[in-house]
């Protein structure tokens, strides 16, 4: 391996470990056992939810990251859980093209938890300035999404090599939905007159499938609204929706920051859209709300 690997060469050589990560997650879902809720002080009841597969997967991965690129830095959802942390060069962002890979090792662990089959492991390579490269697993549906910055956005099954994926686009017919971040339910009442809106907070069921982030790329969602964008979750998929020819910006409109300028790996409010009406549409919702 080269001393500072491209973007592609890290996904290209994680892939491989990470569909053993997915079969590892797919086989555990119906045998877990949550551990002791996570110590935060967010009241997304989404992020408190911890289990035994968020461990293993980010310590397989971390092993598999010192393995083929021991100089890279590297921060995964769970580095204070992990033996592995310390072992790193840094877990925060560097100067230009000295880049950071994050993991977020269960994304969605209460769809998990619950048995739903939209929960995804989330890698990305991060620049001072702003996404190189995201690749999101979907391991109870056998299938991945990646993006590299400028290259656009595919869609293949988890047994498929980058090159043998094809390219995501947005959908020319999806569902009048629209998904809002958890601390983004005031939205809901100006929006509801044209869209289905899907509040978290009062729509989440254990028992029956609901949409998040990542329907936008089964044409389930023609919108979102986030209240932040965490680096490796929220904003990794905006990058993808991005690649993939949505609309994203933040809440106000304006393109997203550098991600050097912003604090707790976490981007400011997103608005994720599948067409400038809906954007439009988003916009004036948030505008009213915070007036």
């Amino acid at each position: 391996m080269s001393i500072t690997p491209t973007p592609r060469q890290i996904l290209e050589t994680l892939l491989p470990h990470l569909r053993v990560a997915a079969s590892y997650a797919r086989f555990l879902q119906p045998k877990i056992a949550a551990l002791p809720d996570k110590d935060t002080t967010d009241d997304n009841f989404f992020a408190a939810a911890l289990t035994d597969a968020d461990l293993a997967v980010q310590n397989f991965v971390e092993v598999a990251m010192l393995g083929n690129f021991p100089n890279t830095r590297f921060y995964g959802e769970e580095y204070q859980s992990s033996p592995n942390t310390k072992y790193f060069r840094a877990i925060d962002l560097g100067e230009q093209n000295d880049y950071l890979v994050t993991l977020d090792p269960i994304d969605g662990t209460k769809y998990y938890m619950d048995g739903h089959s939209n929960y995804q492991i989330i890698l990305t390579v991060l620049n001072a300035d702003d996404y190189e490269a995201v690749l999101a697993i979907s391991p109870a549906q056998n299938v991945y999404f990646y993006a590299l910055r400028g290259e656009g956005a595919f869609k293949g099954h988890l047994d498929m090599s980058l090159e043998e994926s094809s390219p995501l686009t947005v959908s020319s017919n999806p569902e009048p939905t629209i998904l809002l971040g958890t601390q983004m339910s005031a939205l809901a009442p100006t929006l509801k007159n044209k869209y289905k809106v899907i509040n978290p907070n009062v729509d989440y069921s254990s028992s029956v499938q609901v949409p998040n982030l990542n329907g936008m790329f089964a044409g389930l969602l023609s919108g979102a609204v986030k209240q932040k964008g965490q680096f490796i979750d929220g904003g990794a998929l905006a990058f993808l929706a991005r690649e993939a020819g949505f609309i994203v910006t933040t809440l106000d409109g304006s393109p997203l920051p550098p991600l050097h300028s912003c604090k707790n790996y976490c981007l400011p409010g997103l608005i994720v859209a599948t067409s400038k009406t809906v954007h439009q549409d988003l916009l004036e919702a948030t505008s009213i709300v915070q007036m």
